[in-house]
């Protein structure tokens, strides 16, 4: 009877990750990746002051990307052990990484255009676009871009660069930091909080 159930729970499981699955239109998720990056390229090649540019990259980022979504998803097993006011200050520095790392290297990323290279693959958790990413002076980058249902938006998840995936490298290094440190989330954030810190000095040395 057991043994029936598990199967039934299973099936049931399948069939809803199915139907969400569905959902996910790949044509809709092209159009959703062109946008966005046009969006970025706008904002970056804009001739305003780094502080605006970054403004806008990051309203940008925080309307395409699941930010919460992949922030959990990169602490992984440590959020669990984080307290609630480690997790809030977490989310907070993680968001402010991925904005402060973009924006500190807008010079490399002025003149970059991009292209849909083939039609988007369906994944298990969403749908893949594979964007060619044309950078002046450098060699053409590959890049996948992870779009899944978030609140009922399209959202990026991850981002796969030459078929190794972002999420999962931050993962692993943010895991060797806490594990290098006695399994404390606490000497990660200050971490973070450091690197955001040379970031910043960063900008008042430019």
């Amino acid at each position: 009877m057991l043994g029936r159930r598990i199967l039934l729970g299973t099936a049931l499981s399948l069939a809803h990750a199915s139907a969400a699955l569905a959902e996910i239109d790949s044509g809709r998720a092209a159009e959703f990746i062109r946008r966005f990056g046009q969006e970025l390229v706008s904002a970056i090649d804009s001739n305003e002051p780094v502080a605006q540019r970054r403004d806008k990259v990051t309203s940008i980022l925080r309307r395409m990307v699941d930010v919460e979504g992949a922030g959990r998803f990169i602490l992984g097993r440590w959020w669990r052990q984080a307290s609630p006011t480690e997790q809030q200050e977490y989310l907070r520095l993680f968001d402010a990484t991925l904005t402060r790392n973009l924006s500190a290297r807008f010079g490399e990323y002025r003149g970059v255009r991009f292209s849909i290279d083939r039609a988007p693959q369906r994944s298990e958790d969403g749908v893949l676009v594979n964007t060619v990413v044309m950078r002046p002076n450098a060699a053409p980058l590959s890049l996948d871009w992870r779009v899944s249902e978030v609140g009922g938006q399209q959202k990026v998840v991850d981002l796969i660069a030459e078929g190794t995936s972002l999420r999962l490298t931050q993962r692993s290094e943010y895991s060797s930091v806490i594990q290098s440190h006695g399994g404390q989330v606490a000497a990660l954030l200050a971490a973070m909080r450091n690197h955001l810190q040379e970031l910043a000095a960063r900008d008042r040395g430019s």
